[in-house]
């Protein structure tokens, strides 16, 4: 199928386009900017152009941030092509479940990505938490924004979402791994004087069976980064290292990737797009979103020094 790239800023160059070049399901038809090209292949600077003149172009792959997230969707989907969706896949729920609305109207498929689910420990992770009681969780997300954010200032504004822009990684983790729903019960997020998001957070969380689950983020990391969860259970110590590449249970790393049919976060992703369209479905799972928005609500907010880049 063809596919349109609409964005094409680092995510789309470092993880989209080889995804989508490397796939028998795709080829990357257009793309969609006001600033990125990609070398062989038809450039627009319009959506609208875009979906105006290229009726054979099916699907549109949203990379833009957050904010201007729901009027593209809203314009691709109105003009019948299938729509996938970078994390955030909205500034707020609220967006999500218009257009998922919009997307059983007019009959197309739609699809709320969350990378970081399919890292390579995260489904083993998932079967052994499965028949285990959990008593404990806890939750590091550190990382230097400086190093892996530069320059981009949309991240500081509302509907950027601060430190949870790479947090709701680890969120879209945790939901997926425990099996049992959670929810937020407080927070704390610490805001630079000079910003309107978080730079770090503090989130505990209400677990059914009185289970301690917290989440801590901080974009201030120096030195070794750190995107890591521990499950302490009846039966043992689970652990995801590097944003759920690596998973270990009581000491004993287990190989996870050889088990997966398909090598790598965005691969996966671009095939389970490619399935949703075939069958006709939406997959629209907005759980990692309900917990920021929740933290955003409940979180007792402190004013820390101006962030300078």
């Amino acid at each position: 199928m063809k596919i349109a790239l609409l964005g094409i800023g680092k995510i789309a160059v470092d993880q989209h386009v080889p995804a989508i070049e490397t796939s028998p399901d795709w080829e990357l038809a257009v793309t969609v900017s006001r600033h990125g090209t990609v070398d062989d292949v038809d450039a627009f600077t319009d959506l609208d152009a875009m979906l105006a003149e290229r009726g054979d172009v099916r699907v549109v792959s949203l990379c833009l941030p957050p904010v201007p997230r729901y009027a593209a969707a809203q314009s691709a989907i109105k003009a019948g092509r299938h729509v996938m969706l970078e994390k955030p896949p909205g500034a707020t729920l609220s967006e999500c479940h218009a257009l998922e609305a919009l997307a059983r109207q007019y009959r197309v498929s739609l699809f709320a990505t969350w990378h970081s689910r399919e890292a390579a420990g995260v489904a083993g992770a998932k079967a052994w938490l499965a028949d285990k009681t959990l008593r404990k969780m806890t939750i590091s997300w550190k990382e230097d924004v400086r190093r892996w954010h530069p320059g981009q200032d949309w991240i500081w504004q509302p509907g950027g979402l601060g430190v949870f822009d790479p947090g709701i990684n680890a969120l879209s983790i945790m939901s997926e791994v425990l099996p049992d729903p959670i929810h937020v019960s407080s927070a704390v997020l610490e805001v630079p004087e000079n910003c309107q998001t978080p730079i770090a957070a503090t989130i505990d969380f209400t677990h059914p069976d009185g289970a301690e689950v917290q989440a801590t983020f901080d974009f201030r990391q120096e030195g070794e980064q750190i995107w890591s969860m521990t499950a302490e259970t009846d039966q043992g110590t689970l652990v995801l290292s590097e944003g759920g590449a690596r998973l270990a249970i009581d000491g004993t790393e287990h190989l996870a990737e050889a088990d997966l049919s398909l090598t790598g976060e965005y691969p996966r992703l671009y095939k389970r797009m490619a399935e949703l369209v075939h069958q006709g479905d939406i997959d629209m799972d907005l759980a990692p979103m309900r917990h920021v928005a929740d933290a955003f609500t409940l979180g007792r907010r402190i004013t820390v020094d101006a962030f300078v880049e």
